[in-house]
């Protein structure tokens, strides 16, 4: 996918705000080129339909974050750490674009139409692959387990996330978060440390 230029990406973060409002199927492009200020030939020239506009904006939320893991890679860090700063990275990452993270769900769960998700699964697979690196360094170093699922360590941090956040006005009340600064650092802080000694507890050798 080519680069996007500044006036594709203020129309995408106005279709991701009404996506998320309105859902897929309540938001039209006239309603984005409305609200973008923009016309309306113009969003299709760019896009071409809905659901390429969808792709577009799947493949600019998520993408970045290989650039993050590919830097973190060749960090010279010891391998349990590497794995932290990629839990506070993917954490902090799915936090700050939850949006498009929840228009991809109902999209993918209620399987209405045929979007064209290659680039992110691609995104994803790379990703896996950043994660295998690291895990096989500190196999190899000895410092972690041989029978770890890889597979299944992505969906245990973003398991952990979802849950957290769905279930908000209940972690709010009995945890006294009272604003979305409070409930913001609180992921930051206490989950996502909750969710890097879950990860070690799975990679590391029982003492």
């Amino acid at each position: 996918m080519t680069e996007l230029n500044d006036k594709q990406i203020q129309i995408l973060q106005v279709a991701e705000k009404l996506f998320a409002e309105k859902g897929f199927d309540g938001t039209s492009i006239r309603n984005i080129a409305k609200e973008a200020k923009i016309n309306i030939a113009m969003v299709s020239y760019y896009f071409g339909s809905k659901e390429k506009m969808l792709e577009s904006l799947i493949y600019f939320r998520t993408s970045d974050l290989k650039m993050q893991l590919d830097n973190l890679v060749k960090e010279a860090l010891p391998p349990l750490e590497k794995i932290n700063k990629l839990i506070a990275l993917y954490v902090a990452k799915i936090n700050k674009n939850k949006c498009i993270y929840q228009i991809l769900h109902f999209e993918l769960s209620s399987k209405k139409r045929a979007i064209n998700i290659k680039s992110f699964t691609e995104v994803k697979r790379t990703n896996l692959l950043l994660l295998e690196e690291i895990i096989k360094e500190g196999q190899d170093k000895g410092f972690f387990r041989k029978d770890i699922n890889v597979l299944l360590l992505p969906p245990t941090i973003l398991g952990t996330f979802f849950h957290f956040q769905m279930n908000r006005p209940y972690y709010e009340a009995i945890l006294g978060l009272k604003t979305d600064e409070a409930f913001d650092h609180y992921i930051k802080t206490d989950l996502t440390k909750h969710i890097q000694q879950t990860i070690k507890a799975l990679l590391v050798y029982e003492k």
